[in-house]
């Protein structure tokens, strides 16, 4: 990311810079020397140098200092979770990071038995030492339009950072004037907000014991100082309305202003853990008892009576999270994620992932044009991720990528390596990850297609690079950037579609430590490579004019430029002194000839801001005449990418003008024929080699279906089945090709219920006389409005409700004499029937000393077993539970329970038929449940099964993935009755169970396929051996 797009203001080059606690002349260092003396503390410098190099406060460091942050061993960063002020937060690994760095986060360098240090100023007094006191350190920090130096303190108890802004600058950090937002008082500011729709308008909270928030509406000239009556722990501007903003304290209450900040009003005052203003309604996450719930309300009218509640049950904490038009959080039970979404404000309906991917982790990698990017962590995967694409509405989604490479930064983020390519849609970067490998993919159509990037023939001497494909790629670093004053080291921007530039290496796979660097201007068709060690990069002028400056630990005075998109490099001493360099930034962006250079001359001196501009080098505005036109294509020469044809104007080589600010690069675009590659497999389908283009044809997954009905799916209603392609979102082809055109037409039959569950809703089933209870009836599949639905509590009580799962209504109920209750609902209609069955222990004395909060409970056994023979139930607790636990096993319609100290049952049936097996685990006055039938019979054989070791690999070892095997299996094999039982553990094993119908002579069968998938190879053994 370039933050340099942070720093555009309205007004060009207005800036403003802090100096530490107002450290600004000779009078105020006097006065900071004789405190840090009395105190017997070290004073470090804490001045702000002019872009001239004239100091306007000088100190010597401590003579250590140098050893400190610029010796081999460096201290440990002490990390506390960041602040999201502005739009991004950085990473440091050493304390030479940290000097280097910037960030609106919380950093603290953490020094064993090192000095307390002093907050110098007027009102501050130094801290106690206590054997682990911190180094200060100075930074620059930026958001929009703003630069602001930072003081780091440790121990900080309070804010991020402490800094007061005493400078302002309005063109472009030439001259500066001091800004006193309080004359004579030392004002501390820990952060400052700017409105994203206004950037005049700027609020500053003072988190000092008087609360004063100081509103500037012209871009920090003037600050009006307006008292507040809570501290204020984060502001949030509304998106449009830019008068409206809410503030965020550190007690949980959230506080609605609509002037500004001049008049507040309570909100909301229970414990909120995350905040997002949107068009006209607050969403807040809310602790509650029962877990963190999320509710809306009107701003102009909220209170506990006008709150609604969008989601029905508890959310995990910090899983809210808001993007355009989309609303995401997630629920987890039993070590089981589930993700949900809203689209434009509607109800959260579940994300449908590939049934197994079985996520660990998602990340939203993206929410433009209308459709979602998600990266998912499946079950098998540990430091790769797998990119998806939905539907506009966010709810079914579709693989792009496998294994795309990943790192776990500080405070548990997760980055994920994919670069969306800026000023040309659709077009995207990533490095993928196999077998400890990897390399870097370009695609030019949203992630339907990847290839890899093609090689330059010669280097940057001219020479031949010997790079052939496929043995050999250009591969580059995408997004670990240890620097963030660096833009990251693959560099685009809106304004120069089609520029990119990065460092990377030729070869097999990317190498690490190898950083040469590469540029493309027909964005990534062609590359040359211009340097062979890592830049500094900036973009002015639209791309006109590239600025390189060297990423080195040495000091340097000279920066490169081109202006022909690096074909050519010309120098620059932007110093008469070198400087050690941290970065650059254009001011007030990059539509400007105007850039800073901002470092240091040693780590003991204060920081440098240099500016450079460029504007006097250019004689004149560019003229049509000084453009020419390109036109975008994929790496197969393609012309029509998404649907269209995309042309862009450039600068010619030859002319040297400015393009200035009204520029657009944009040209024609002209709307193409459909073709195969414009379509993408669609949810429940997938390619088998998504790098390759001739691979065009969809399969359906095995666990997947499409004839079936959705489920929710109404008798006498049509639906559509698919043809296992969609088109790909933003695509505008029309004609040609339409892979969705022979979707078949189907009538919604009557399905059988099944799924049927019943629950209470304290998930506690173990009660007290005379207390209310209330059970939750629930439905997964099959038609409701033609369904009955038969109750029995087990104490008398009974009924029967029509449409009970559709309206959601509750049934109440009270046990008045203590008792085991089974409790009963059959879910029954022309086309079927489902039951679901829960015991209540009802006791006069509930012990109370574990909570299975979280937990599910799943019974394994095997469905099919003969007359008389044992059989073991085995009860498995997820995850498990280390405390005393009673097991509960009811046998059929028996209401006397056997009690077992172990997870497991050993037992027999003597009757044939369909029993309900139902174990109840009860640890104090917590209780699960689980029920499922076993089919018992008098005759049967077991052929054993074997599967191809290939299999394993995709084998998650969870009931479901096992059914859904045995489905395929038996559709594969089904000559007569087949029961496919899938064994837990690995390796892939089965039982394939033959059921002869009673009463007929016993003879051996011979089972065969007619077809078996490739995916699959099986071995049908007799039931004394297995074939191999």
């Amino acid at each position: 990311m370039n933050l340099s797009r942070y720093f555009s203001g309205p007004v060009p080059g207005i800036s403003l810079f802090c100096d530490v606690f107002g450290i600004t002349d000779a009078k105020d260092i006097e006065s900071c020397s004789r405190a840090a003396a009395e105190s017997s503390c070290t004073l470090w410098k804490a001045g702000l140098v002019k872009a001239q190099k004239t100091p306007l406060a000088s100190y010597n460091m401590p003579s250590n200092f140098s050893d400190i942050l610029g010796g081999n061993n460096l201290p440990h960063v002490a990390w506390r979770t960041p602040q999201a002020v502005g739009y991004f937060s950085m990473c440091t690994h050493s304390a030479r990071d940290l000097v280097l760095h910037c960030s609106l986060s919380l950093y603290s360098v953490v020094l064993p038995q090192t000095s307390a240090v002093t907050a110098l100023g007027e009102g501050h007094e130094a801290a106690e030492p206590d054997g682990r006191e911190a180094l200060k350190m100075d930074s620059w920090c930026t958001a929009r339009g703003f630069l602001c130096r930072v003081s780091m303190l440790k121990p900080l108890k309070k804010s991020t950072y402490r800094c007061l802004i005493s400078f302002r600058s309005s063109d472009f950090g030439t001259l500066y004037t001091k800004l006193n937002l309080q004359p004579g008082i030392a004002t501390v500011i820990d952060n400052f907000y700017i409105c994203s729709t206004n950037k005049k308008k700027v609020l500053l909270p003072d988190p000092e014991i008087i609360q004063i928030l100081f509103i500037s509406t012209d871009e920090g000239a003037t600050f009006q100082k307006q008292p507040i009556a809570f501290y204020v722990e984060t502001l949030l501007f509304h998106p449009k309305e830019e008068d409206k903003v809410l503030a965020y304290t550190k007690e949980g209450k959230i506080y609605v202003s609509i002037d500004l900040g001049k008049k507040w009003n309570l909100l909301q005052e229970r414990y909120c853990l995350l905040l997002f203003p949107l068009i006209a309604l607050s969403y807040v996450s809310v602790s509650l008892p029962s877990g963190y719930r999320y509710i809306t309300c009107q701003i102009q009218n909220c209170s506990d009576k006008t709150m609604t509640v969008p989601f029905a049950g508890s959310t995990d904490r910090d899983s809210l999270t808001v993007q355009d038009d989309y609303i995401f959080l997630q629920t987890t039970s039993a070590n089981r994620t589930k993700y949900y979404v809203s689209y434009r404000r509607n109800g959260f309906v579940q994300m449908k992932l590939p049934k197994y991917a079985l996520p660990k982790d998602l990340q939203i990698i993206s929410t433009d044009e209308n459709q979602v990017f998600v990266a998912v962590q499946e079950w098998y995967q540990t430091d790769t991720y797998n990119l998806y694409q939905s539907d506009p509405q966010g709810v079914y989604y579709s693989i792009l990528l496998e294994n795309v490479r990943s790192t776990k930064q500080p405070e548990e983020n997760v980055l994920i390596d994919i670069l969306e390519v800026r000023g040309v849609k659709g077009v995207f970067l990533a490095n993928q990850k196999i077998d400890g490998k990897v390399t870097t993919l370009i695609t030019y159509n949203k992630g339907r297609d990847w290839d890899f990037l093609n090689p330059p023939d010669v280097d940057m001497n001219g020479k031949p690079t010997n790079c052939k494909p496929p043995d050999c790629y250009l591969h580059l670093h995408l997004r670990w950037a240890d620097n963030p004053y660096v833009s990251g080291t693959v560099h685009t921007k809106d304004t120069a579609p089609g520029l990119i530039m990065g460092a990377g290496n030729l070869g097999s796979q990317l190498v690490e430590y190898k950083e040469e660097m590469y540029i493309t201007s027909d964005c990534g068709n062609t590359w040359r490579q211009v340097f062979e060690e890592e830049h500094h990069i900036l973009y002015l002028d639209h791309g006109g004019v590239i600025v390189a400056i060297k990423d080195t630990s040495i000091p340097l005075k000279i920066l490169k430029f081109s202006i022909d998109e690096g074909q050519t490099w010309s120098t620059h001493n932007f110093t008469s002194t070198s400087v050690f360099v941290d970065g650059l930034l254009s001011e007030p962006g990059d539509e400007t000839l105007v850039m800073t250079v901002f470092g240091h001359i040693s780590y003991r001196s204060d920081w440098e801001l240099v500016k450079v501009d460029f504007r006097p080098s250019f004689p004149r505005e560019c003229t049509d005449e000084d453009y020419e036109s390109w036109e975008l294509t994929n790496l197969q020469g393609d012309r029509c990418i998404m649907g269209q044809q995309r042309s862009f104007r450039k600068r010619k080589i030859s002319s040297w003008c400015i393009k200035g600010k009204s520029f657009t690069s944009a040209l024609t675009s002209k709307v193409c024929e459909c073709v195969n590659t414009d379509f993408l497999c669609d949810y429940g389908f997938e390619r088998s080699a998504p790098l390759k283009l001739e691979s065009s044809k969809c399969f359906a997954d095995f666990w997947f279906n499409p004839e079936a009905p959705p489920e929710d799916c109404v008798l006498g209603q049509a639906y559509t089945s698919s043809t296992g392609y969609r088109k790909v979102v933003s695509n505008v082809c029309e004609g040609g090709v339409d892979l969705q055109q022979n979707l078949a037409h189907h009538m919604c039959p009557l399905i059988a219920p099944k799924g049927l569950q019943i629950s209470i809703r304290e998930e506690s089933l173990a009660v007290r006389p005379g207390e209310d209870i209330t059970f939750i009836v629930q439905q997964e599949q099959g038609d409701v409005l033609s369904t009955k639905y038969q109750v029995d509590l087990g104490d008398g009580f009974k009924a029967i409700y029509v449409n009970l799962t559709m309206t959601g209504e509750p049934i109440r109920h009270r046990y008045e004499n203590p008792g085991i209750y089974r409790v009963s609902v059959k879910a029954e209609n022309v086309a079927g029937h489902d039951e679901a069955v829960v015991f209540v222990q009802v006791n006069c004395i509930s012990a109370l000393w574990f909570s299975y909060f979280g937990h599910c409970v799943q019974t394994s056994l095997v469905p099919v077993i003969g007359r008389n023979q044992e059989v073991n139930l085995t009860a498995i607790i997820l995850p498990k539970n280390p405390n005393l636990t009673v097991f509960y096993w009811w046998i059929g319609n028996n209401l006397q329970p056997l009690l077992t100290l172990e997870s497991f049952l050993v037992t027999k049936f003597a009757e044939t038929g369909d029993v309900r097996v139902t174990v109840q685990v009860s640890c104090g006055s917590s209780m699960l449940q689980d029920s499922k039938v076993v089919h018992v019979f008098d005759h049967f054989h077991v052929l054993p099964l074997k599967f191809s070791k290939d299999l394993d690999m995709y084998n998650p070892d969870i009931p479901e993935w096992r059914e859904d095997i045995g489905r395929v299996v038996t559709r594969l094999l089904a000559k007569v009755l087949l029961q496919i039982v899938v064994k837990p553990g690995l390796p892939t094993a089965a039982d394939l169970h033959v059921l002869l119908p009673a009463n007929q002579p016993k003879k051996k069968r011979s089972i065969t396929s007619d077809k078996v998938t490739r995916a699959m190879p099986i071995c049908l053994g007799q039931p004394s051996s297995v074939l191999q």
